[in-house]
C-alpha cells in the first residue's frame, strides 16, 4: 500500500493515469453515445432481423438466359447451399479465420492489432475486422463525422455486428455477406462477380476463381483482375497459401492453381455495351411505363433499379448474337465502299451547308446559344481539340479532335436497324437498333421512322388482289404522266433502255420492283383501298392521298413495316412487336405479363397465298435473286428489297415460315445518301445482314426450326391463277398506233 502511496506521488505517472482514465471514460461515453444514436440511429434488432437488400433488375432472354441488369448497385442475392464450399474456405481463411468461434468481434485479432499495428508500428500485422464487421460496413456504410469519424464508425459497426450475430446464424451470416461485398468494377455480391468476370454462376466457380474474387476484396481497385491482372495473381495466390495454411487444400492443389493463368471471361452488364444494348434500352422504356400503374405489396412503386424484379423477355441471346455478328460484317464492307465511292468529295467534308446544319443541331451548340453566346463565340469554343474516343469499324481510337473535328468524323457513318420477330406471335428475337450504342443511341427499330421505299408495294398489290384483280393481270413498263398531279412522271431504274411495249403480270411486276407498273396498279384500285389495306396490316402512320405513296415516299416505322409483313404467314393476321412477356418480383411473384394482341385477318387467304408466291419470286428470280446466287441460301424465303429516292434508305424484307426479319441502311443526316443505285439498293446495302444472318443461322442446328421450315403448298386455285406468260409485248398494230409516252389522270382525283 506504501508503494501504491509512493508511486502515486510521482507526478508524471499520476498524470499519466489521470489521462488514461480521462480517455477510458471519453471512449465509454462515445461508445454510449453512440449505442443511444447519439450520432445517427444505429439498427435495432427488429430492423436488423427483417433486412431487405438493394437487388439489381435483371433482364432474361426467352431461356432464363441474363442478357442485362437495370442497377445502383450490381447485386443478385444467392442463398448458402449456392455458394461452393471452396468459395466459403477462400473468405474464411483470408479474411476471418475465427470466423465460426467469435460473436461478431475477434478479441485475439483486436489484441494483435493493438501490440503490433499500434505498438510495435508493424505495417503487416494486419487488420481486426470481421466478417460480420465488414458485414455491417456493407449494409449500413460509414459516416463523415469530421473528427473521429473512424472510431464512431467502428465502434457503431461492432454495435451492429454484435445484433446481427445474435439474431442469424453464422451461415445466414455468411449469405449475407457474399450477396453484399463489393467487388471491382461497381459489382456488389458473389453472383454478380462471378458473372462478370468469368462469366458463369457463382457454384460453378472453380478453386482459383474463387480465390481470385475474394483475393480482390482487400483492395477492390487495386486487385482488379481486369485492370491489374498481375497483381490480381499475386493475391489469388496468397489466397490459396491462406486456404493450404489452414487445411482447406494440399499444398500440391495449391502450387497447380497457382501456375494457371486468370482466364478471365470479362461480360459488362453495362447499358452501353454488351448483347443487345439498344433491345435492353428499349425494354428498360417499356419496364418503366408498367411500373408505373403497379404497386408493391406496401403500396408504393417499385423500383427498376432497387427491387430485384425479373424481365422475362422474348429475346433469343444466341439468335442476337449471330445477328449483331452479320451486322458488323457487312457494315465494316459496306463503309469502307462508301466512303470509297466519294473520294475527296464527301459531303461530310466538302458540303458546309449540310455540315452547317449538323452543327447547329449539336447539343452543345444548343446550350450555348440558350447562354447568349454568339455563333462565333460558340464555334471558338467548340474549336477547342481534346482527346476524344472515336468509333472505328476497325477499333476504337483515342485522338485529338474538337467538337467540330468529331461531327464531321460521325456524319460519315452509315447507321442501321434490323428487327427479326416470331410472325405468329409478334415476340422480338433479334433486335438492332443501331451500329454501336455507346456512340448512337438513337433506336432506328423503335424510335426511326424513314421512308419505305418499294417495300411499300406489296401493300399496293395486296389491297389490288384483294378487291379482284387477277395476278395474270398484264401492265405496260411505259412511262405515264399524271397530269392532275403536277404532270408527274414515276420512272424505272432501268430509265430509256426498258422496253415501252413489254408488259409483266403481277407476279413479274413485283417481283422486280417496276415502279412505272406499281402506281399504275395502285390507280387501277384506288388509293383509299389502298390506304384502308395498310391499316388493316397495323401501319399507324396517316398516308398521303397522293399517287407517290406506291413508291413508298412515305416514312413508317421499322417495328409497324415488320408486323405487317407478319401477316403474310400469319393466316393474313399482322402481329405487333413485343419484348416482354412477364415480369416477376425478387420472390418470383408474377405481377405482369403479357400475351400477343389479338388481331383480324387483313385480307382473304387466297390473297395472302399469291403475294407470298410473288414475294418467292422475289428471291428467286427477281431483286433479291442474290441470296441464291451469291450467298448460296437455299431455305424456303420470300422477300422484297426497298430503295428510296436519291440511295437515301435501302431496305430488305425476308420472310420465312418461322421468322420475318426486316433490315434498314443509311446515313442518319438524310442529306447524305449513297453516291450509286449499285451501292444504295437494297440488295446491296440491306440484304446481305440477313443474308449472312441466315448462313449463320443455317450453321446452328439449334435453329433448324427456323431454318429447315417450309412454306405451305399453295392451293390449286392459286397454281393456276398464277400460271401464265411473265411478259407479254405489245402486238404491231397496238405499237404503231400508241405512243411511248402516254398521259393521263389519276382516277377519282383532279389536280
Amino acid at each position: 500500500m506504501e508503494l501504491i502511496k509512493s508511486v502515486l506521488k510521482n507526478k508524471w505517472i499520476k498524470w499519466g493515469l489521470v489521462g488514461f482514465a480521462a480517455i477510458l471514460i471519453f471512449f465509454v461515453g462515445l461508445y454510449i453515445s453512440i449505442y443511444l444514436g447519439v450520432f445517427g440511429k444505429v439498427p435495432t434488432s427488429t430492423e436488423l432481423s427483417s433486412i431487405k437488400q438493394e437487388e439489381a433488375t435483371q433482364v432474361l432472354d426467352q431461356e432464363g438466359k441474363l442478357i442485362g441488369k437495370y442497377y445502383i448497385y450490381d447485386r443478385q442475392p444467392l442463398h448458402y447451399e449456392d455458394f461452393p464450399k471452396h468459395l466459403i474456405d477462400a473468405l474464411v481463411a483470408t479474411e476471418d479465420v475465427r470466423f465460426f468461434e467469435h460473436d461478431g468481434i475477434d478479441n485475439i485479432s483486436l489484441m494483435r492489432v493493438f501490440v503490433k499495428s499500434i505498438l510495435l508500428r508493424d505495417k503487416s500485422a494486419g487488420g481486426g475486422s470481421t466478417i460480420t464487421l465488414q458485414l455491417a460496413k456493407n449494409l449500413y456504410g460509414r459516416n463523415n463525422y469530421r473528427f473521429f469519424s473512424m472510431v464512431i464508425n467502428k465502434f457503431r459497426e461492432a454495435i451492429i455486428a454484435e445484433r446481427i450475430e445474435a439474431i442469424y446464424s453464422k451461415k445466414e451470416i455468411l449469405t449475407m455477406y457474399f450477396n453484399t461485398v463489393p467487388f471491382s468494377d461497381n459489382t456488389y455480391g458473389i453472383e454478380s462477380a462471378a458473372r462478370k468476370f468469368f462469366n458463369k454462376p457463382a457454384f460453378q466457380l472453380t478453386k482459383d476463381e474463387a480465390a481470385t474474387l475474394v483475393g480482390s476484396l482487400k483492395a477492390n481497385n487495386y486487385y482488379n483482375p481486369r485492370l491489374n491482372p498481375e497483381r490480381s495473381v499475386d493475391r489469388r495466390n496468397v489466397v490459396l497459401n491462406q486456404m493450404v495454411k489452414y487445411g482447406n487444400m494440399p499444398q500440391d492443389s495449391a502450387a497447380f492453381y497457382a501456375n494457371k493463368p486468370l482466364g478471365l471471361d470479362y461480360k459488362s452488364f453495362n447499358h452501353d455495351v454488351g448483347v443487345a444494348p439498344y433491345f435492353r434500352a428499349q425494354v428498360k422504356k417499356e419496364l418503366a411505363a408498367i411500373l408505373d400503374s403497379i404497386k408493391n405489396p406496401n403500396g408504393e412503386r417499385y423500383d427498376l433499379y432497387r427491387d430485384g424484379l425479373i424481365v422475362h423477355t422474348t429475346l433469343d441471346v444466341g439468335m442476337q448474337q449471330l445477328a449483331e455478328e452479320a451486322m458488323k460484317e457487312h457494315l465494316t464492307v459496306l463503309q469502307n465502299d462508301f466512303e470509297t465511292s466519294y473520294g475527296n468529295y464527301a459531303p461530310w467534308r466538302t458540303n458546309k451547308k449540310l455540315i452547317e446544319g449538323a452543327f447547329k443541331k449539336l447539343p452543345q451548340y444548343m446550350r450555348y446559344k440558350e447562354a447568349g453566346l454568339s455563333d462565333s463565340q460558340i464555334r471558338d469554343s467548340l474549336s477547342v481539340k481534346r482527346n476524344t474516343e472515336l468509333f472505328g469499324w476497325k477499333g476504337d481510337t483515342i485522338r485529338k479532335m474538337s467538337v467540330l473535328d468529331s461531327l464531321q468524323h460521325y456524319l460519315k457513318f452509315l447507321n442501321t436497324g434490323m428487327l427479326s420477330i416470331e410472325p405468329k406471335t409478334g415476340a422480338v428475337r433479334a433486335y438492332i437498333g443501331g451500329i454501336d450504342y455507346r456512340y448512337f443511341k438513337y433506336d432506328h427499330v423503335s424510335q426511326s421512322e424513314r421512308q419505305v421505299g418499294s417495300t411499300f408495294k406489296p401493300f399496293v398489290y395486296t389491297a389490288a388482289i384483294e378487291n379482284g384483280m387477277k395476278p395474270c393481270t398484264y401492265f405496260s413498263l411505259a412511262e405515264v404522266t399524271y397530269s392532275n398531279y403536277n404532270d408527274w412522271t414515276p420512272s424505272n431504274s432501268g430509265g430509256e433502255s426498258e422496253d415501252p411495249y413489254l408488259n409483266y403480270n403481277l407476279e413479274m411486276a413485283l417481283s422486280n420492283s417496276v415502279n412505272t407498273i406499281a402506281v399504275k396498279v395502285l390507280n387501277e384500285v384506288g388509293i383509299p383501298k389502298v390506304i384502308e389495306q395498310a391499316k388493316k396490316l397495323g401501319i399507324k402512320k396517316d398516308l398521303p392521298n397522293l399517287p407517290s405513296i406506291a413508291l413508298g415516299v412515305t416514312e413508317i416505322n421499322l417495328k409497324e413495316l415488320t408486323g405487317a409483313y407478319a401477316s403474310y404467314v400469319n393466316s393474313s393476321k399482322p402481329v405487333t412487336p413485343y419484348c416482354i412477356t412477364k415480369v416477376t418480383d425478387r420472390n418470383g411473384k408474377v405481377i405482369a405479363s403479357f400475351k400477343p394482341k389479338h388481331t383480324e385477318p387483313a385480307f382473304n387467304d387466297y390473297t395472302r397465298q399469291v403475294m407470298l408466291e410473288i414475294m418467292k419470286s422475289t428471291v428467286n428470280k427477281g431483286t433479291a435473286s442474290r441470296l441464291r446466287s451469291t450467298y448460296g441460301l437455299t431455305n424456303d424465303i420470300a422477300g422484297k428489297t426497298g430503295t428510296t429516292q436519291d440511295n437515301k434508305d435501302g431496305w430488305f424484307v425476308g420472310i420465312t415460315p418461322n421468322l420475318v426479319t426486316v433490315t434498314w441502311v443509311g446515313n442518319d443526316n438524310q442529306a447524305i445518301g449513297f453516291k450509286t443505285t449499285g451501292l444504295g439498293q437494297g440488295a446491296n446495302s440491306a440484304l446481305p445482314i440477313f443474308a449472312k444472318f441466315y448462313t449463320k443461322l443455317n450453321k446452328d442446328s439449334q435453329y433448324n426450326f427456323i431454318t429447315k421450315s417450309y412454306f405451305e403448298k399453295p392451293t390449286n386455285d392459286v397454281i393456276s391463277d398464277l400460271d401464265c406468260h411473265e411478259e407479254k409485248r405489245d402486238g404491231f398494230f397496238k405499237r404503231i398506233f400508241s405512243s411511248k409516252k402516254k398521259e393521263r389522270k389519276f382516277k377519282g382525283n383532279k389536280k
